[in-house]
């Protein structure tokens, strides 16, 4: 089961990796200007898509050694903040810290998944589309010190 677990983060990184990748004309083209309409709507996909790739790590760790996802109308929340503290089958995945940083990213999906794309701010996903990579490698740093500190169950 550890082995498995190990493996399928190591393939959602990558994943995440690449979608960063993926964009990165574009993020490296916001350092210097505000995106237009369509760069705003990519970005905001990107930022999307960022969030469903941490939180599918989070739901292999909930399957594979919490005993399951957290069942209630916000579930999304409680996996998060669930990933932020041990029990009694693993450490903390990551901090309070890096949590609250994460939070910001699961606001935001929510706000994109119900928005239009008319109503995308620059002002609102600036700092988010500016920290992705940084988010990603505390993200994988943690994860790392995880897989290497919890013991198989």
């Amino acid at each position: 089961m550890w082995d498995r677990l190990s493996k399928q983060v190591a393939v959602e990184l990558a994943q995440l990796r690449r979608l960063l990748d993926s964009h990165h004309a574009l993020l490296d083209r916001t350092r210097k200007e505000p995106p237009d309409a369509i760069g705003l709507s990519a970005l905001a996909a990107m930022l999307h898509s960022f969030y469903n790739g941490v939180e599918n790590i989070f739901k292999r760790v909930a399957t594979e050694l919490d005993g399951g996802l957290p069942e209630s109308e916000a579930w999304h929340r409680r996996l998060l903040n669930s990933m932020a503290g041990p029990t009694s089958a693993r450490p903390a995945v990551i901090t309070a810290a890096l949590r609250d940083k994460l939070c910001r990213y699961l606001d935001f999906r929510h706000f994109f998944r119900h928005a239009y794309t008319f109503d995308l701010r620059w002002a609102k996903m600036e700092r988010l589309v500016g920290e992705v990579g940084s988010t990603l490698g505390e993200f994988r740093a943690q994860l790392a010190a995880f897989l290497k500190a919890a013991p198989p169950p």
